[in-house]
C-alpha cells in the first residue's frame, strides 16, 4: 500500500478513516450505478409508434444498459478535486457541482440528480489531469486512489493551492507498471498532460501522432475517440467513428479499452476489412508500384477510357410519333457530363439528359410530357442503348483486369506517370480469363477502392482513428482518407516503427494523402511503459532506421530490465527464461523470427501456451509471437529470440527488430545462438 502524502489541513485525521469514508463512498456510488442500469432496463420501447421506431429504440436502450455495467475489477472512481473556498464565486456556469469531486470512468447520480463520480471527460474533470501548483484551476487539493482488484486500498493527496511542484505519484507509477495478462487496459487514471491535450482535441481538428515506444499513442488515440463520443455524441451517432487497426490480433488486443469507458458503439476494423480481404501472393516490389500515388490518376484515366465517341443519335418511338437527338447533340451531352461527376452518377445522368432532349421534342411538337415520361423514356431500349454502348456499365475489377492484362491500354492509362519499366512491372505475365477469375492481392485492394470511389462515392465517417500509419501506402492512405473525408481524424505511429517497403518517412506526407493537410503533428517521447534500460538498448538502432527522430526516453529507470543472454542450444535456454518468468506475475510473449514459431512452440510444449496468429483473439497468459504481429502489443515480461534472424527475414528488419524490443513493461530478455546485429553488440 503506497504511503499517505498528507495535506497540511486534513494531517490531523486519521488516513484509516479517511479510507473507511473514501470506501463507503465507492459502495454509494456503485449502487447507484446499479440503480441507473435497472432503471435503463425497466424502460420500454414499446412507447415509440412503429416496428421501426421501436426497434431503433430498443437498440438504444440496449446500448444505454451496457454502457451502465458495472465491472467489479475495474476502479468505478479514481481521483478526487477539492475545489478552493475562494474560487466559490468563480462556479456559476458549474450548477450544482458539489466542493468536492470524484473523478471516474462515468458519470454516475443518486435518485436527486445529485452526481457522485462525474466523467472523466466532462470539462470541470480537465483539471484532474491539468491541475499543478503553478496552475491549480481552482483547486486545492487532488486525491488519487489505488486499488487492488476493485477494492479501494489506498489514496494520495497532492496539495495544488501551496506553490512549490508535485512529487512522483508512487500510485501513479504504480498504476502504469501494474502487470497486465489479456488485453489492453484503459489509462485513464494515468492520462499525463501532454496526453489530456491530444485527447481533448476539438472534433473539427485532424491530430496526428508521433509517438515512440511506450509512450501510449494508441491509448491516447482510444481515449480521444471516447471524449469525441462524450463531447460531440449526437453528431457522431449519426456519423459514425471507426477505429482501424494492423490486424485482428491488434484489434483483440484493444477491443476492451472503449467498452471499459462506456463506449460500446464503435467499429474497429483493419485497412483490409474496409477495402477488402484480399490476399493473393505478390513480388514487394510490385505492391510497392501499385500503393504509389500516382496509380491514383493511371486508375483515373483508365476508368473514364470507357467512354466512347457517340457516332449515332437516339431515335425514341412513342406511339405514332418519332423523336430523333442528333449525334452531334448526343456528343454534346456527354462532353458536358465527362468528368465533371463520379463515373455512375454520370451515366444515370446520361440517360436522364438523353430523355430531356426527347422532351424538348415533345414540347416543341406541342405535347405536355411529365417526369414520369422523361424517366419512361430515360429507361427505354433506344436510350439504354446508346447508354450501353457509350457509357458502359463497369465494375472496378473490370477496370483493374484490363489495366493489367493489356500492355497497351496500361500504357494510354499511365502516360507519363510511369516509366516503361514500371509499366512492365505492372503487367500480369499469364492473365487470367477474366475478372471474374482473378485473384486480387492486398495492393489491389486500395487500387480497386479507388476504382470503386471514382464510380460511386465513398461514404465518410465523423471521426477515424488510424493506428500503425507509418505503415499504410499511399493508396492505402487514399481509402481511409475517402472515410473521413467530411469529418476528421486522429492518426497515430511512429516513423522508427515502419517495416512496410513502403513505409513513410514523413507525417506531413501521411496527412496530405489522408487528404487532411492541415492537420496538426505532435510528438510524445517521454514513455511510460518501456524502463528506460530497455529502450535505450533499442534506440541503439535508431541511427540505422530513422535518423531524424529523437530518441525517446523514460521515466522509469528499470534497473535489471534487461538481460542479454547467448546460447549454445536456444530450446533449453528458452524453457529457462520462459520457466523464470512464470515465477514472477504478469503476461509473458516469447517473440520470434516467423520462421522459428514452430520450433519455439515445440520448445515449450510442456508449458501451457498459445501461438498468435493473425485471426486469434489470444489473451492466454503465455504466448508465443510472430515477430510480423507484435507490433502494438505489450507484455510484462518479454522474450526475444534470434534478434539477427528478425533483421534478416525482410528489408525493414532492424525497424521490425525496434518494435520487437519495445515490447516489454516490465522486464526484457534476449536469447541468441548467433551473433547480435551490429547496432546491439
Amino acid at each position: 500500500m503506497p504511503a499517505h502524502q498528507l495535506a497540511p489541513d486534513i494531517a490531523g485525521q486519521d488516513p484509516d478513516q479517511i479510507l473507511k469514508a473514501e470506501r463507503a463512498h465507492l459502495a454509494v456510488s456503485r449502487a447507484a450505478l446499479t440503480a441507473m442500469r435497472e432503471h435503463a432496463k425497466s424502460l420500454s420501447a414499446n412507447a415509440a409508434g412503429d416496428w421501426v421506431s421501436q426497434q431503433i429504440l430498443q437498440s438504444l436502450l440496449d446500448q444505454r444498459v451496457a454502457a451502465l455495467a458495472d465491472h467489479p475489477d475495474t476502479p468505478l472512481f479514481f481521483g478526487r478535486l477539492d475545489r478552493a473556498e475562494d474560487r466559490a464565486e468563480d462556479r456559476a456556469g458549474d450548477g450544482d457541482l458539489p466542493p468536492t469531486i470524484y473523478v471516474g470512468r462515468r458519470h454516475v447520480h443518486d435518485e436527486h440528480r445529485h452526481a457522485l463520480v462525474i466523467d472523466w471527460r466532462a470539462p470541470v474533470s480537465r483539471a484532474f489531469y491539468q491541475a499543478s501548483p503553478a496552475d491549480p484551476m481552482g483547486l486545492r487539493l487532488r486525491r488519487r486512489f489505488g486499488y487492488q482488484g476493485g477494492e479501494l486500498t489506498a489514496y494520495e493527496d497532492e496539495p495544488l493551492d501551496q506553490g512549490g511542484s508535485l512529487t512522483t505519484s508512487k500510485i501513479l507509477t504504480e498504476e502504469i507498471e501494474r502487470p497486465r495478462t489479456g488485453p489492453m487496459r484503459d489509462i485513464v487514471a494515468t492520462i499525463q498532460p501532454d496526453q489530456d491535450e491530444i485527447v481533448r482535441a476539438d472534433l473539427g481538428q485532424t491530430v496526428c501522432v508521433q509517438g515512440a515506444p511506450g509512450t501510449g499513442k494508441t491509448a491516447v488515440g482510444l481515449h480521444r475517440a471516447a471524449y469525441l463520443l462524450f463531447t460531440h455524441r449526437e453528431k457522431l451517432a449519426r456519423s459514425g467513428v471507426m477505429i482501424v487497426g494492423p490486424n485482428r490480433a491488434f484489434l483483440s488486443y484493444i477491443s476492451s479499452v472503449l467498452p471499459a469507458l462506456g463506449e460500446v458503439k464503435v467499429d474497429q476494423t483493419t485497412v483490409a476489412g474496409l477495402v477488402g480481404e484480399h490476399s493473393a501472393p505478390e513480388d514487394p516490389a510490385v505492391s510497392a508500384l501499385k500503393g504509389d500515388a500516382r496509380m491514383a490518376a493511371v486508375l483515373k484515366r483508365a476508368l473514364w477510357a470507357h467512354i466512347v465517341k457517340p457516332t449515332e443519335g437516339v431515335l425514341v418511338t412513342r406511339g405514332s410519333n418519332r423523336y430523333r437527338v442528333p449525334d452531334y447533340e448526343v456528343r454534346e451531352i456527354v462532353a458536358s457530363l465527362r468528368g465533371t461527376t463520379r463515373y455512375g452518377p454520370g451515366r444515370a445522368a446520361l440517360a436522364q439528359r438523353l430523355a430531356h432532349a426527347v422532351l424538348v421534342r415533345m414540347e416543341q411538337r406541342g405535347e405536355s410530357p411529365d417526369d414520369r415520361v422523361q424517366d419512361a423514356v430515360a429507361r427505354s431500349k433506344p436510350v439504354k442503348q446508346v447508354v450501353d454502348q457509350v457509357w458502359p456499365k463497369l465494375t472496378p475489377e473490370q477496370v483493374l483486369h484490363r489495366l493489367l492484362s493489356d500492355a497497351d491500354f496500361l500504357a494510354r492509362s499511365a502516360r507519363t506517370d510511369l516509366t516503361d519499366e514500371e509499366r512492365e512491372l505492372l503487367l500480369w505475365r499469364k492473365p487470367p480469363r477474366s475478372w471474374r477469375s482473378a485473384k486480387w492481392s492486398a495492393a489491389d485492394a486500395a487500387l480497386l477502392d479507388e476504382l470503386a470511389d471514382l464510380i460511386e462515392r465513398t461514404p465518410s465517417l465523423g471521426h477515424l482513428v488510424v493506428d500503425e500509419a507509418q505503415d499504410l501506402s499511399e493508396m492505402q492512405l487514399r481509402a481511409l482518407g475517402r472515410r473521413c473525408r467530411t469529418g476528421s481524424a486522429t492518426v497515430l505511429g511512429d516513423l522508427a516503427q515502419g517495416t512496410t517497403p513502403w513505409s513513410t518517412r514523413s507525417w506531413t506526407t501521411v496527412l496530405e494523402h489522408l487528404g487532411q493537410p492541415s492537420g496538426a503533428v505532435t510528438e510524445l517521447t517521454l514513455g511510460f511503459r518501456v524502463p528506460r534500460e530497455i529502450l535505450d538498448y533499442a534506440a541503439r538502432l535508431l541511427p540505422d532506421i530513422a535518423p531524424g527522430l529523437a530518441a525517446p526516453r523514460s521515466l522509469r529507470p528499470g534497473t535489471g530490465s534487461l538481460s542479454v543472454r547467448p546460447a549454445t542450444d536456444l530450446a533449453p535456454a528458452l524453457l529457462t527464461a520462459v520457466q523464470d518468468a512464470l515465477a514472477r506475475p504478469g503476461s509473458i510473449g516469447v517473440i520470434a523470427p516467423d520462421a522459428l514459431v514452430p520450433a519455439v512452440s515445440a520448445a515449450l510444449a510442456l508449458l501451457d501456451h498459445e501461438v498468435l496468429s493473425p485471426d486469434t483473439t489470444a489473451d492466454h497468459r503465455l504466448l508465443v509471437i510472430p515477430a510480423t504481429l507484435a507490433k502494438g502489443l505489450e507484455y510484462d515480461h518479454v522474450i526475444v529470440t534470434e534478434p539477427a534472424d528478425i533483421v534478416a527475414a525482410e528489408p525493414r528488419g532492424l525497424a521490425r527488430l525496434y518494435v520487437v524490443l519495445t515490447r516489454a513493461v516490465t522486464k526484457l530478455t534476449i536469447l541468441h545462438t548467433g551473433p547480435l546485429p551490429p547496432q546491439l553488440t
